[in-house]
Parts: structure tokens; C-alpha cells; sequence
């Protein structure tokens, strides 16, 4: 089946033609690459439906990002505001829903390189945490841009520690109205996006006290600029905090607020309420305020993060095809790097990942959706697995993703080094995931504590605890224990079965490992908060395990309902060495206990090596898989039809410094050439 033709840039002659090194790839086919796509798409409708998006989106001369690797911030941020303007004027104009799929395919297309993503992040906290008044009179503000709003949460001086925010919002009963303030320079709210220069209001997170106590923070909604001028409001310092390693079309912002007084009904209030008089009224759990960030870590995995991953490796792998380097035999033309053993390896883990990571998003929305709904209506037994599953897979898939992109990069040699590669932006993009919606070391600690927990639990009721009364990610902390690994030949570990009950001791054994260590801190006579910190190293290593073995499962799960045997075997494969990759790299836990004998840590290798040839064969296919479009990927190396060179020579005579002239010639390499000169 032969690709769609939209895929390719048609821009100039050499680029209306495939390389030959790449079009080879695509020759023989193991697997039907249009029904990889609709799988990864949930269906040929979705395709069809993000195809005709992306038409709409490219041909559309005001949303292109060609220049965007020569423009300074303030250009960038200006343009990333006309591209949400024209994005939303489209929608309006051909029907799109404001939270339909046609949107979402539009910031695909657009690499999300719009303004006013944080609108949508307050949006889903007014969902989340407003009551139905509040949610009635506020949403159709922002659905009609009548307001432009910012999540307001992190501080100058705390970000990941919410208890520690400094922010106050203090209850007045005789004017009904919450003063809110920033006591001390760190209680600056610093670093939210659109805060800088666009929004008209912030949800503000404060700690609220109300009849003379303190009762933990609770969100606040507070006007910040003039709608009529935007203009700060008084009592509002609100400003831009500076350049960043990427995002520059986003207006990261900082925010004081000087006894600024909102109305009473301006406190999000689903899950507490302040009544009139100042009395509290508590109507959920204390985390239950959290509930807004896991909405937002489970939707950037599948939204942001593990497209940049899955970017990277269709740019690395399709440049790697291109490339030739040195001599495997004498006398024969110089290789296709990708041939290397080398390169295989330090690409495909990153393939396989982002297969892997897919899969999981899919499968933690799911779980997500019907957790929310039961949480919405005051139901909080699922909002501990929920909180822990966010936290760990937001915190190892924007770790690994983050590695990954990295290995990529470095993969393309020079090359990568240019940002026309795309490369480098999709590795400081993706960098910033490990600290935002939550610090990746603070978050496996929260995966840690829930562990934990959950472990004692078993151990605490022997033979009254079972799989089943446990949350399901953790059902297999009270499964039968297997002492050692049955394998005797490398084949035995492309067995699923094998591989998963393999992490899944291995993680038992780490958390098992870290509670004793706790423990017997606790009963030297440490206190619980000095026995945690001295075990938190142990806690993350066990944490990070736990992930590790959801994240291989959740693949072995989802490959069982393909009902392709092609597609079926080519994912296998990936996913095969998925779970190798992390047992090879982590060996050593392994065979801490004898679980693996050398023997067989060496039988796994062999395996994971066969696998790397196999791979090969269809990595081409896999990456066209992910159908990015050529202006999407916007990278010289990441092209389709595989014309790199001529690519990157073309692009780099649109630089500006190309065309400007020399300002340093006249001011200062003239005289100093010419001094020089008098002297000869």
C-alpha cells in the first residue's frame, strides 16, 4: 500500500522524488503500515479525520512554521498568537467542537507550537475542581475567549511541594470576599504559561484560612489584567520571567498579588466550601484539590511528551538510512549507519519506548476516565491508584523520553547538532516534562509511598490479603513468589510470560527490600520522617521497577488484542526488547538474589541481539508508521522522501544572517584586517 502523498513536501524538484537508500526500505513490506497507523490512531476514521486536519492546517500559508528556527522570542510568541486566533477562527468556521478531536489534530500538525495552552489547563481545573454554578458561569467565558485564563500554582521559591506554597488567600467575612497576597518575594507565583503577557485571569493556588485556621490550599480564580486595556489590575505585578532552553512562543510569566480581594463564589468549591460566616465546609478528601494535576499529567503523555520521543526516533532512524559511513567489507560501498550493530542499539530501545509508551497512555486514559467520573461524584476509591499510576508513568515516560531523545540526537552525528534538525528542540522540549506537573524524583516518591503502603497491607494479613482485594497495578505483590528463572536457552526469553513475571519479581523484591529498610530504621529509633529520608534512594529504586513492570505489561496486553499476525510479530519484536533493554541495563538487580545466573543475564543478551537484525528489517516501516507529515516533524534530516542534504543546504540559505549583511565587518573585522594590511 503505498504512503499518502501528503506526507511528502512537494516545495522544490529534488524533493518530488525518494532517495533511493530510503525508498529500498520501503520495498519489501513484512506489514500493512496504513493499518499500523490506524491501530496507533484508534481506527482508519480517526486517521481519515487527523489526515483531513493536517490538510486543512498545511495548506493554510498562515500556519507555517518554516521560519520558526530563525526567529527571536518576541517573533515567536507573536506568531504562536496568531496561530491560535487563525487555529480558533477555523474551528468556528468549519464546525470543529471545542473539545473535539479536529483540535487536538490541529496542535498535532502544529507540533503545538500555539499560545493559550495553559487556557485549556485552567479549563480542565474549572472542571475539575468548580461546582456546576461555577463551572456554568466561568466556562463559556473561556469557551468564547471572552477571558484568557493561566493556571497559577508553582512559586519562585516551591513548586512540587504544594503544601509549602506561601501564597495565602485569607477569608473576610464582613465584605464576603478572600484577600489573596503573596507575603514574601518566594511566594511570587513563577513560571506558568500565558501568565506573562496574555491572560485576563489566573487560578490562583493559595493557602486558605478561614475562621482563624489554616485548611491547605484551595484554587482561587483572580481577574489579573483590564479587559478593557489589559492593563495589570492594582494590586497585580505580572510580567515575563526571561529566555528558557525552549518553549519560546510560551509567555512564562511571574505574578504578585498585593491583598488582592475576589469575590467569595471565586473559590472553586466541588470539594470545599467557605460559607458566609467563614465556617469550613470540607466536601472531599485532602487530596482530592490535587485532582486538576492528574487530569494534566495523563493528558500530556499522549499529548505532548511521547510525540516528541516518537518524532525523534522517525528523524534519527530515516536520517540513519540516509547517512553512510566507512566500510563493513572492503571494497564495498560505504554503509548505511543503520546497518551498524551500534546504531541499532542505540536506536531501536528508543523505538520500542516509544511503542511502549503509547500503548500505556492509551491504556492510563482509560483507567483515568473512569476513575473521574466516580471522583466527580464524591467517589474516592480509585483517586490513590489514580494518583499513583499519573505520578509514575508521567515521571518514568518524561525521563525515558527525555534519554531517549538525547540518544537520538547524538545518533545523527554534527548533523543532530543543528537545530534544522529538529533534534535539538525536541530534546529541550521534552527536557522540561521531568520538572513540570510535578518534579520526576518527588513523584516516584509518591509512587514509593502508595507501594509501601499497599505492601504492608499484604504483610500485615497474611492469607486474608489476596490479588484481588489489592489495586489492580499492584495485584502482583501478593502472588506466589518464584525463587529463580526457569530459562535454559535465549529463545525462552522472547516469552512474554517469562519476561513479565521476571519484573514483576524483581519489583516485588526492591519494595519488599525498601519497606525492611524503613522498618528497621524505625526500630533503631529513628522517627518515620528521618527513616523515610534515610531509605528514599532504596524507595526510588523500587518506585521506578514498579514502572518499569507496568509499563511491559501493559504492552504484552495490548499486542493480544491486534488481530493482525504481521503487525502482531513486528510489535512483539519491540516489545520483546523493550523488557530485555531494562533487564540488561538493570542486570544487576536481577541477579542480586539469583533470580538470573550470569548464564542466563548472557542468554538474554543473545536474545536481545537476535532481535536487533529483525528489527532492522522494518524499522523504516514502523517509524511511517507514526505518519507525521513533513511539516509537522519540521526537520531537515526527518524528511519522507529522504533528500537530507539537499534539505539542510537549502534551508540554511533562508538564514537571516545569510542575507543581512555583516554588522561586524564594518564595526570591527574592516580596521582590524586593515591595520593588520599597513603593517605587511
Amino acid at each position: 500500500m503505498s504512503s499518502p502523498v501528503h506526507r511528502v513536501s512537494l516545495g522544490d524538484t529534488w524533493s518530488r522524488h525518494e532517495h533511493p537508500d530510503i525508498k529500498s526500505e520501503r520495498f519489501q513490506r513484512s506489514f500493512n503500515v496504513e493499518r499500523l497507523t490506524n491501530v496507533l490512531d484508534g481506527g482508519a476514521q480517526e486517521t481519515a479525520l487527523r489526515r483531513k486536519v493536517e490538510r486543512i492546517i498545511h495548506d493554510d500559508p498562515q500556519l507555517n512554521l518554516k521560519d520558526n528556527y530563525f526567529m527571536t522570542q518576541n517573533e515567536r510568541y507573536k506568531a504562536a498568537i496568531q496561530k491560535k486566533v487563525h487555529v480558533q477562527m477555523l474551528a468556528q468556521r468549519l464546525g470543529w467542537p471545542d473539545d473535539g478531536r479536529e483540535l487536538r489534530y490541529a496542535y498535532r500538525a502544529l507540533s503545538g507550537d500555539l499560545a493559550l495552552v495553559i487556557h485549556n489547563v485552567f479549563q480542565n481545573a474549572l472542571r475539575s475542581l468548580g461546582s456546576e454554578e461555577q463551572i456554568a458561569k466561568w466556562a463559556p467565558l473561556c469557551k468564547k475567549f471572552q477571558i484568557l485564563t493561566t493556571y497559577a500554582q508553582t512559586e519562585l521559591g516551591h513548586g512540587t511541594n504544594l503544601q509549602g506554597l506561601e501564597t495565602i488567600a485569607t477569608y473576610d467575612a464582613a465584605t464576603q470576599e478572600f484577600v489573596v497576597h503573596s507575603p514574601t518575594l518566594t511566594a511570587t507565583k513563577w513560571w506558568p504559561g500565558d501568565l506573562g503577557r496574555s491572560a485576563t485571569h489566573a487560578l490562583v493556588l493559595a493557602q486558605l484560612i478561614c475562621s482563624g485556621a489554616q485548611q491547605g490550599m484551595h484554587a482561587f480564580i483572580v481577574p489579573i489584567r483590564s479587559l478593557q486595556d489589559h492593563t495589570p489590575l492594582p494590586g497585580i505585578t505580572v510580567g515575563d520571567i526571561g529566555p528558557k532552553m525552549n518553549f519560546e512562543h510560551t509567555d512564562n510569566g511571574f505574578l504578585q498579588l498585593d491583598h488582592v480581594r475576589v469575590p467569595r463564589e471565586n473559590m472553586l468549591s466541588r470539594f470545599a466550601q467557605v460559607l458566609p460566616d467563614g465556617t469550613y465546609i470540607k466536601l472531599g478528601t485532602k487530596q482530592s484539590n490535587y485532582l486538576s494535576m492528574v487530569v494534566v499529567r495523563v493528558e500530556l503523555l499522549s499529548g505532548e511528551v511521547i510525540p516528541l520521543l516518537q518524532k525523534a526516533c522517525v528523524i534519527a532512524i530515516r536520517y540513519s538510512v540516509i547517512r553512510r559511513q566507512s566500510h563493513l567489507r572492503p571494497g564495498d560501498p560505504e554503509a548505511k549507519v543503520l546497518d551498524y550493530q551500534t546504531q541499532q542499539q542505540k536506536l531501536f530501545p528508543q523505538l520500542a519506548s516509544a511503542y511502549a509508551f503509547h500503548f500505556l497512555a492509551q491504556n492510563l486514559l482509560e483507567f483515568f476516565h473512569n476513575a473521574f467520573t466516580a471522583i466527580l461524584d464524591r467517589d474516592f476509591s480509585l483517586l490513590p491508584e489514580l494518583h499513583a499510576l499519573s505520578a509514575g508513568m508521567k515521571a518514568t515516560i518524561t525521563e525515558l523520553s527525555t534519554q531517549g531523545a538525547e540518544v537520538c540526537r547524538r545518533a545523527c552525528g554534527g548533523h543532530g547538532y543543528s537545530m534544522l534538525s529538529g533534534l535539538p528542540s525536541l530534546v529541550t522540549k521534552v527536557t522540561a516534562s521531568c520538572t513540570y506537573e510535578g518534579e520526576n524524583t518527588v513523584l516516584y516518591l509518591q509512587v514509593a509511598r502508595f507501594l509501601v503502603k499497599n505492601y504492608q497491607q499484604v504483610q500485615g494479613s497474611p492469607g486474608s490479603t489476596s490479588q484481588t482485594s489489592l489495586p489492580k497495578s499492584v495485584a502482583y505483590l501478593a502472588a506466589p513468589v518464584l525463587a529463580r528463572c526457569p530459562a535454559q536457552r535465549p529463545a525462552d526469553f522472547l516469552h512474554p510470560e517469562l519476561y513479565t513475571t521476571a519484573w514483576a519479581h524483581v519489583a516485588a523484591r526492591l519494595i519488599k527490600d525498601s519497606v525492611h529498610n524503613l522498618q528497621t530504621r524505625i526500630q533503631a529509633g529513628f522517627d518515620g520522617v528521618e527513616a523515610w529520608n534515610q531509605t528514599t534512594v532504596i524507595h526510588l529504586q523500587a518506585a521506578k521497577a514498579h514502572c518499569y513492570y507496568i509499563i511491559v505489561k501493559n504492552f504484552t496486553e495490548a499486542l493480544k488484542k491486534l488481530d493482525e499476525p504481521p503487525i502482531q510479530q513486528a510489535l512483539k519484536r519491540l516489545c520483546d526488547l523493550y523488557a530485555l533493554h531494562g533487564i540488561l541495563t538493570a542486570s544487576g538487580d536481577f541477579l542480586h538474589d539469583g533470580f538470573l545466573s550470569g548464564a542466563q543475564v548472557d542468554m538474554a543478551r543473545t536474545a536481545y541481539l537476535d532481535l536487533l537484525p529483525l528489527i532492522r528489517k522494518d524499522a523504516i516501516l514502523l517509524t511511517d508508521a507514526f505518519d507525521f507529515t513533513d511539516k509537522c516533524l519540521n526537520s531537515a534530516l526527518g524528511c519522507y522522501d529522504g533528500n537530507v542534504y539537499e534539505r539542510l543546504f537549502h534551508w540554511a540559505q533562508k538564514s537571516p544572517t545569510n542575507t543581512q549583511g555583516n554588522p561586524a565587518y564594518e564595526e570591527y573585522l574592516r580596521p582590524l584586517l586593515q591595520s593588520q594590511r599597513s603593517k605587511l
